[in-house]
């Protein structure tokens, strides 16, 4: 199956596009979309892959699903669109960043800018019925997102992993501590913040460890 997706990552992920279950995902989706309102909208479904190329991938931040409400997922994990409330996980993302690095807190939860320099801001599941949490998992997105993070362990060497939560934590049980640097905590929702994330420093560590590589860090 022919997929727009950036070259890329069309290129690592092509194997997949071409199983039955990516056929019955796309099914799925597609039907979605047609019979309800999704987000985010269909031409950001790939939003992470297309904005950070497989090649220039430095840090992988793992999500679990979409925002469901209007206006908000332009998808990437955690971001907003700018002039969108910021919500609470990403305020406590931003909090600890303040208080790791020193940095202001920014005025919009957009982090394309962070994408842009090589941070995969990658969901679990690309999809997403409005008001409906979780309502695309177990359609098939799980294992397509399987696959990239496989691939980036397999085939890149010195990335950062933030797996945040024990979703994420699940998700990257496989990656090679050898070859990569794998930073875990708690999820920086309210209900969790306070077993880990706040005071996690991961944000330094990050940076620390990508100098130590040859790589450039991120402007958080």
């Amino acid at each position: 199956m022919t997929v727009r997706i950036e070259e890329s990552w069309r290129r690592v992920l092509q194997p997949e596009f071409d199983k039955p279950y990516f056929e019955l995902l796309t099914d799925y989706v597609r039907h979605e979309y047609q019979t309800c309102t999704c987000y985010p909208p269909a031409g950001l479904i790939f939003n992470a892959f297309d904005t950070c190329p497989f090649d220039r991938v430095r840090v992988v931040i793992l999500g679990q699903d979409p925002y469901h409400e209007p206006r908000q997922a332009h998808g990437l994990c955690f971001s907003v669109n700018d002039g969108v409330d910021i919500p609470p996980s990403l305020q406590n993302i931003y909090k600890e960043i303040h208080r790791d690095l020193g940095l202001p807190f920014p005025q919009s939860g957009n982090l394309q800018r962070w994408a842009e320099q090589g941070v995969l801001l990658l969901n679990a599941t690309l999809t997403v019925r409005a008001h409906q949490a979780g309502s695309h998992q177990g359609k098939g997105w799980e294992e397509l997102t399987d696959a990239a993070v496989a691939a980036l362990n397999r085939e890149r060497e010195h990335l950062v992993f933030m797996l945040w939560g024990s979703y994420a934590q699940r998700k990257g049980l496989f990656i090679d501590r050898k070859k990569h640097l794998v930073l875990q905590t708690s999820h920086p929702s309210p209900l969790s913040v306070y077993r880990g994330f706040d005071g996690c420093g991961h944000f330094s560590k990050a940076n620390k460890y990508l100098t130590e590589h040859g790589l450039q860090p991120i402007n958080w």
